[in-house]
């Protein structure tokens, strides 16, 4: 993408051009003085810059292809090139943040994870679905902060075990109350299932250690108050319908194994000390806690921008939605990758190397004899019934 000269030569006789003019399409002629001959300067880099410039304006922005003077299909052709360009990572810095939000959005048969500080994206990893491997080939690109917010996914747990060993943990609460939620349903039927839903909206109203204790103390009751009837069982015998959950030779099960899902999550919690770390000192500045308690900064920013993305883009291929998803993250970065730099990049890496034309030299003396069967000899493969009596 290097532009041309400001003082081009001739191609014929290598003189220098002097402007002579402009053609009917309004770009500047140059002629030669000593051959005459004419021609004209092509700026591809300008082009090209403009060529991405509206494919990240359809791409990101509101604007729609008609909007650059092309058809929708001579659009796409002339910014087809841009989809080839790789986003990369952001640079990494080695900065200790005060905290990461971390949590996956699926679109596609695709999850990308996300690692957030509350204000940017710090990094994202592609992968099929949530788990130890992928978790961990994100966390290990960043230093392991103070404090990490977590929705709870499958494999994160291990994946922070391995990689951020020393980091605390908060549980998201959107995430507690969805997951209770779903063991409760919102009008549970048994008194049981009714208050534990209610003290589960209570834990959105702690604000403080004090109340963080009351919270805890109200809990306790609760599992002292119905500590017998969540140990209740169900027995197998005719005319019990046996859950699907249960295995075919089982012999009983729990009768309230929903309630008891709810009370092996806060016992948990609790005993990671992941419930209230937020509150914890070292957190707090003048008073103000200076973390967050839920994952609402990534699920309402980058996480909605992606949903809003492909909604707005519906019928991409599944490699140009990660492209785009990629250049849509890549914006949210505290430093974002200059688009232009990106593309000027990947032109260098994919350009072909020079060809050099081989040059036959003239045999010297007689031909000699080849290999090659030929008729004269009679060798050609015969087929069919030649030579059959």
């Amino acid at each position: 993408m290097t532009p041309p000269s400001n003082q081009p030569v001739c191609g014929v006789c290598a003189t220098k051009l002097v402007k002579n003019g402009k053609t009917s399409a309004g770009r500047t002629r140059w002629r030669c003085t000593s051959c005459g001959s004419s021609t004209t300067q092509s700026r591809t880099d300008i082009s090209r810059r403009a060529e991405l410039s509206w494919f990240l304006d359809w791409l990101l922005g509101r604007a729609i292809q008609s909007d650059f003077g092309f058809t929708d299909r001579g659009f796409r052709k002339k910014t087809a090139w841009c989809w080839e360009i790789e986003v990369p990572q952001p640079e990494r810095t080695g900065e200790v943040h005060r905290q990461v939000i971390v949590d996956g959005t699926y679109f596609a048969g695709w999850c990308v994870l996300i690692a957030h500080n509350g204000r940017h994206v710090l990094g994202w990893q592609w992968c099929d679905q949530e788990k130890k491997v992928a978790w961990e080939a994100l966390l290990k690109r960043l230093p392991a902060p103070d404090l990490v917010v977590t929705d709870g996914g499958a494999g994160l747990r291990a994946a922070l075990d391995q990689q951020w060993r020393h980091t605390r943990i908060q549980r998201c609460y959107f995430h507690i109350y969805a997951a209770v939620r779903r063991h409760t349903t919102l009008a549970p039927r048994l008194p049981a299932g009714q208050e534990i839903l209610a003290l589960t909206r209570d834990l959105m109203a702690v604000r403080d250690l004090d109340a963080a204790a009351a919270w805890t103390g109200a809990y306790a009751s609760w599992e002292a108050r119905w500590a017998s009837f969540l140990k209740q069982r169900t027995y197998a015998r005719a005319g019990v319908e046996r859950p699907s959950w249960a295995k075919p030779n089982q012999a009983w099960w729990y009768t309230h194994i929903r309630l008891r899902r709810v009370q092996g999550l806060y016992r948990q919690l609790i005993r990671d000390k992941s419930l209230f770390t937020w509150l914890e000192h070292r957190f707090h500045t003048e008073g103000r806690p200076t973390v967050e308690r839920t994952t609402s900064r990534l699920e309402g920013g980058p996480n909605n921008a992606i949903k809003h993305l492909l909604r707005g883009h519906r019928g991409l291929s599944e490699r140009h939605a990660r492209s785009a998803v990629d250049w849509l993250l890549n914006t949210m970065t505290e430093h974002p990758h200059d688009p232009w730099a990106l593309a000027h990049r990947h032109r260098e890496r994919t350009a072909e190397p020079a060809r050099h034309r081989s040059i036959e030299e003239a045999p010297i003396g007689p031909a000699t004899y080849g290999t090659a069967a030929i008729a004269e000899e009679g060798l050609w493969g015969r087929s069919g019934w030649a030579g059959r009596p």
